[in-house]
């Protein structure tokens, strides 16, 4: 799933034949819009940023993004263009054509998009409510580093979701996870206590000592 994903990356070298988008025919924009590199969109994504930004863009790109989510199926565009179809962000909303590109987007590997099919599963945001179906999806994205998705993992698991053979990694992930945010750091002591009185000793101690790489 990783490759899938980074061969998907290299693809965006390809876009460049591609049109940036022109200025509104209304002539109340100045100057086009270019369109956005992969790692941008890919921090505004992680930023949840993404359909602010479009929306700010006053609608100049869809084209560009259809473009690239369609033609060329770069899991970025591909998650951006279905979340704008889900929300009916400068698209006419269509829940499941959008629900389709996430689910594109994630079986590509974008940690983000896998994070989002997961949390949407977990808590029954556009599908039926199904937390056993989030766990693949919350575990893919946690082992990739993205940090929501290793909260609700471990959340799921403490309300016995899953298979305590999660308990280590979800462990050990929390445990080497990074953030600024204060909230986020409380949150992941009190998932790691949940976690240590349901684990062995031994196992919470080989847990510690495995580094997380992504």
């Amino acid at each position: 799933m990783k490759l899938r994903f980074v061969a998907a990356s290299l693809m965006l070298g390809l876009c460049a034949s591609l049109p940036v988008a022109k200025a509104n025919e209304m002539g109340d924009v100045g100057k086009p819009v270019p369109i956005y590199s992969e790692s941008e969109l890919i921090r505004l994504i992680e930023q949840n940023k993404h359909l602010q930004r479009v929306k700010a863009d006053k609608c100049q790109l869809v084209e560009d993004i259809i473009a690239r989510a369609t033609r060329i199926n770069l899991p970025s565009y591909e998650f951006l263009y279905g979340d704008m179809l889900s929300w009916g962000v400068c698209v006419d909303k269509d829940i499941e054509l959008g629900l389709y590109y996430i689910k594109s987007a994630a079986h590509q590997g974008l940690p983000s998009a896998l994070e989002r099919m997961g949390s949407y599963y977990a808590h029954g945001t556009f599908v039926q409510q199904d937390r056993e179906r989030a766990i693949p999806y919350l575990r893919e994205a946690a082992g990739m580093g993205d940090l929501n998705a290793r909260i609700q993992l471990a959340e799921l698991l403490l309300r016995d979701y899953g298979s305590p053979l999660d308990y280590e990694d979800a462990y050990r992930w929390l445990y080497n996870s990074v953030t600024d945010s204060q909230r986020q750091h409380k949150r992941i002591a009190l998932l790691r206590e949940g976690l240590e009185q349901r684990m062995p000793q031994n196992i919470i101690a080989r847990a510690k000592r495995k580094e997380t790489y992504w």
